[in-house]
């Protein structure tokens, strides 16, 4: 039998209001190295490479659009980079995470690339001290099927 599953818009837009709650305040970290398995485990020995809204924090939108939260559009989400390296992955988290395993700390985790990636970027090749051009698009969807 096929999953017949579904949530009302109103409940779709409610999740996602309080998933943006979460998150509003905090900051994108992009690293380089191994992608942790999962975005409750420890950072290991990925190295800090960006860290957009470190000390300021970031925020979305403050309503669901067609079923995602999306970056403020007021906001400039870009930072110098605090090491070089290659990108591999981000975590979008509160200002408080310390990057090791929990499974209590709000965070999303995604794969960073040129072009088949949750997050992509005009180079993955990052060079400290340089800030790259900014994130003009951020979205975090939720199906409601």
């Amino acid at each position: 039998m096929a999953s017949i599953f579904e949530i009302s818009p109103a409940v779709q837009d409610t999740l996602l209001a309080t998933l943006a709650g979460l998150f509003n305040g905090g900051k994108l970290n992009i690293y380089g190295g191994t992608v942790p398995a999962s975005c409750g485990a420890a950072l290991g020995s990925a190295v800090l490479l960006r860290s957009i809204g470190d000390g300021t924090g970031i925020s979305f939108e403050p309503v669901p659009v067609s079923g995602m939260i999306v970056k403020s559009t007021s906001e400039d989400w870009s930072a110098p980079n605090v090491a070089t390296g290659t990108a591999t992955f981000y975590r979008f988290v509160t200002q408080a995470d310390d990057g090791l395993a929990s499974d209590i700390q709000p965070r999303l985790q995604g794969s960073v690339g040129l072009l088949d990636a949750d997050l992509i970027l005009g180079s993955i090749n990052l060079v400290i001290g340089v800030t790259d051009p900014s994130i003009g698009i951020y979205m975090v969807g939720l199906p409601a099927a």
